[in-house]
């Protein structure tokens, strides 16, 4: 990361800051080999076999943001005027000056949260490891917090979310992740200080303006301070705006762009954020923490995360056996974390191993999804997952739960298409590594983030390739209807014998193989991407 001489200084007094408050806490600063910066990163961090390994993990992305099960960011968007979730909040809850995302927390109650009966969906449904979200950037802590007062056990639903979701998951032989996403709450939340442009409440300052400790004497939230919630008036929409464009303009300009550095007028917030960040993971070991970064939160200040999350590892397990995950990372930077690829994917086989993350919906739960019938299918998540497997990827998929922590029906019925086909044809899968190339097909696939919504239909001749103890396994993505070919594995293409062919719950295939490729007769499929073992000589 980049800074002007400004930039520069105040980062320098925020990484002071920090390390020194870490340094005087409980948990102090983990000793070891690994230092704060990228080189030791990279020279120290070997990814863990577990990882390369589990292949698919699932990710409860569940806060308050779901009570009002209209997807995602719906704490910023309800304090945008012209907004549908601001118009949804007003109907529903009232005018954001009175009723503001502090209030939707404290009705975040979980009520038919059965966390171990979801694990055991999960678990059928083929994760490996599951990650709990541990904060969002609507700043609630979801586990039992050192030094943030606004968390789940003192607010909505009084218990150790991430507490659960850990003893459950471990107890089930599946690692176990945090997600944290607090490093952006400071600019995310500036809408909050604003108003209603227009309207009957024109200029009503919104709650996070208004509200301080104090005023909460006799209220639910007796004791707690709205403006560490809310994180402080950063960038305050100034008075007079009169149009619903200027507004969503003046925000645009001054808070809309996705942030990375620390608030310039208080360096305390990033002290704070590390001060969490090491008490999240000194209290619940994760194997995983899942940064929701372009490269690490807050610059030198991530990196002392970094360091002391991997001088933990050592302490525990003796070794780094854990993953850290950020975005957009540099080349190099890729060998000292894992990558995360959101909502998108990769044309080419990586040579390091890297993760995507998507959702069934939207990443808080929304309603629409179930009514309009819009989630992914258990089809398109399997064939996601051939295609980032075969591409040395690993797979983190949301199951968007609504506030009351349930699943809905065709959430099942997607989780359960998972686990028939895991339940046949996950050799091809777990514990599988990529062959020598990817696969072979006309879909071409754009390379980024965000950009599923741009992806095309896989086809019949899409085809993905793994390996898994000396076999080699074809993934139709698209199930063939009658004779197939792989020409990937014609004579004059790929080196080899190939002595036996078995489609996976399917038994023996009849096939030849010529220059043109490997020709199958398969019979007649009524399920989704078919894997076909392919067993010889030379061939791994």
């Amino acid at each position: 990361m980049t800074y002007n001489r400004r930039g520069f200084l105040a980062g320098t007094a925020a990484l002071s800051l920090a390390t020194a408050a870490r340094a005087a806490s409980p948990m102090g600063r983990a000793s070891g080999p690994v230092q704060a910066n990228w080189p030791s990163l990279v020279d120290n961090y070997r990814y863990p076999d577990w990882f390369r390994d589990a292949k698919l993990g699932l990710w409860s992305h569940w806060g308050p943001q779901a009570v009002p099960e209209q997807g995602d960011w719906y704490g910023r968007f309800m304090y945008m005027q012209g907004h549908p979730m601001y118009e949804h909040h007003l109907k529903a809850y009232g005018h954001p000056s009175v009723a503001g995302m502090k209030d939707l927390q404290h009705a975040w109650k979980a009520e038919r949260w059965d966390p171990q009966a979801l694990m055991d969906r999960y678990v059928r449904a083929g994760a490996k490891y599951f990650v709990a979200l541990a904060t969002h950037h609507d700043n609630l802590d979801c586990y039992d917090s050192r030094y943030h007062a606004w968390n789940s056990l003192r607010v909505g639903p009084k218990r150790d979310i991430v507490g659960e979701w850990e003893k459950i998951a471990r107890a089930a032989g599946l690692k176990f992740g945090v997600s944290n996403h607090a490093a952006h709450a400071w600019h995310w939340y500036q809408p909050a200080y604003g108003y209603d442009p227009i309207g009957a409440k024109k200029g009503v300052r919104y709650d996070a303006f208004t509200q301080a400790k104090a005023d909460g004497k006799g209220q639910w939230w007796e004791g707690l301070d709205p403006q560490e919630l809310y994180t402080g008036g950063h960038a305050v929409l100034p008075d007079g705006i009169d149009t619903i464009e200027a507004m969503n303009a003046w925000h645009d300009k001054n808070n809309g762009r996705w942030v990375e550095t620390g608030p310039k007028d208080d360096p305390a917030y990033v002290t704070r954020w590390l001060l969490r960040q090491t008490d999240l993971v000194e209290k619940y070991k994760p194997d995983l923490v899942y940064f929701d970064d372009y490269g690490l939160p807050f610059g030198p200040v991530g990196l002392e995360a970094a360091a002391d999350y991997y001088n933990r590892s050592i302490q525990w397990h003796g070794k780094i056996d854990v993953v850290l995950t950020g975005k957009q990372l540099k080349p190099n930077e890729r060998f000292g974390i894992v990558q995360d690829v959101e909502k998108g994917f990769t044309d080419h086989l990586w040579d390091e191993p890297w993760q995507t993350d998507t959702c069934l919906g939207d990443w808080f739960y929304n309603v629409a999804r179930l009514n309009d019938r819009s989630y992914k299918t258990a089809e398109e998540v399997i064939q996601r997952l051939a295609d980032v497997v075969s591409k040395n990827g690993n797979l983190l998929l949301s199951v968007p739960q609504p506030g009351d922590g349930s699943i809905d029906s065709e959430e099942e019925k997607i989780l359960d298409g998972m686990a028939a086909w895991v339940a046949t044809n996950g050799e091809a899968i777990f514990g599988s590594r990529p062959w020598r190339i990817y696969g072979e097909g006309p879909t071409k696939l754009a390379v980024g983030m965000q950009n599923e919504a741009t992806a095309k239909p896989f086809t019949l001749r899409d085809i993905r390739f793994t390996t898994n103890r000396s076999a080699l396994y074809a993934l139709f993505l698209a199930p063939p209807r009658g004779p197939a070919t792989i020409a990937s594995l014609g004579t004059g293409r790929t080196a080899g014998e190939i002595e036996r062919v078995s489609l996976l719950g399917g038994g023996t295939l009849k096939h030849r193989r010529d220059a043109a490729g490997l020709h199958l007769d398969l019979p007649a499929y009524t399920g989704f991407v078919p894997a076909v073992r392919i067993e010889g000589r030379g061939l791994v």
